[in-house]
């Protein structure tokens, strides 16, 4: 059976203020170039900070991040185990139940494909990407500003779109069972990959096109009536001047990956390429921001 090395490592965050929210963010982006098949963030075992998990498959490589992990952040406490794959799959079907987001999306794990979800349109996301499974708050803000948006005619079939960093392929599935049609982009390979299977497994592959590639690739006259980016802020200030060009005159507008601390400087960004107050949405520590 195949074995998998987990490497857990704990921010503290409680009494560190700022501080403590931006070691987090630091660490988030740290592990985002170094950890493709992604990430479990939970709060730690003493409620006074967050847990980010990481399972790779046991080996030379995963032994190097371990290795890297303590070099680079030798303020965190880290510990790895090496554990049974049946051993992850098991604690993941224990974690990973349904989720109802915007009363129009149920996220389900695979192995309950077939669910009546009723009214809801269902999101089968198999969780191989921790942070694209619709479990971390970012990923459920994007779905809700989808759901209100939906309900309020602002979005609908028929219509294209534009998922950038689409990790898991969450949020693009989440459009293409609202009828849009669209194209998600990624810098990373293998989260490429995660997201065609995924695409696959709901039936959408014909509706969503998948690149590896950011924003940079896109044609300059590519426009889209809904364009979501749940990235970082760092990248997400940087590339305002040319996200804002991709969006359909009156199209709505995305963002996420944000802390609630950074919303301000975002939106501000954003204001500066012409655009008005974004409606801002929190969850915990993170928002989300939404034009259009």
């Amino acid at each position: 059976m195949r074995k998998l090395l987990r490497v857990d490592i704990t921010v503290p965050l409680a009494g560190e203020g700022p501080q403590g929210t931006e070691l987090a963010e630091r660490l988030e982006a740290w592990l985002s170039g170094r950890a493709a098949q992604g990430w479990e963030e939970t709060p730690a075992a003493d409620g006074a900070g967050v847990r980010f998990r990481v399972h790779l498959e046991d080996g030379p490589p995963a032994r190097d991040f371990a290795a890297e992990a303590l070099a680079d952040w030798p303020q965190l406490a880290i510990e790895t185990a090496a554990i049974e794959e049946e051993d992850w799959g098991a604690a993941w079907m224990a974690f990973f139940t349904p989720i109802e987001v915007g009363g129009v999306y149920e996220i389900l794990p695979p192995w309950l494909e077939g669910k009546d979800t009723g009214a809801l349109h269902p999101i089968l996301i198999e969780p191989k990407m921790a942070f694209g499974t619709g479990h971390h708050p970012t990923t459920a803000l994007c779905l809700e500003a989808f759901a209100q948006a939906f309900r309020a005619g602002r979005i609908a079939a028929g219509q294209r779109f534009l998922d950038l960093g689409t990790g898991s392929g969450i949020l693009g599935i989440g459009l293409c069972r609202l009828g849009l049609t669209g194209f998600g982009l990624d810098i990373d390979p293998q989260a490429v990959w995660c997201a065609a299977e995924n695409l696959r497994r709901n039936h959408v592959q014909d509706a969503m096109a998948l690149a590896v590639g950011g924003v940079g690739s896109l044609a300059p006259d590519a426009r889209f009536e809904v364009v979501v980016a749940n990235i970082l802020a760092a990248p997400l200030l940087a590339m305002a001047p040319r996200l804002v060009r991709h969006v359909a005159p009156g199209g709505l507008l995305v963002l996420s990956g944000v802390l609630t601390g950074q919303a301000a400087g975002v939106a501000a960004a954003y204001r500066a390429v012409g655009l008005p107050e974004p409606v801002i949405r929190e969850a915990g520590e993170w928002a989300s921001l939404t034009w259009g």
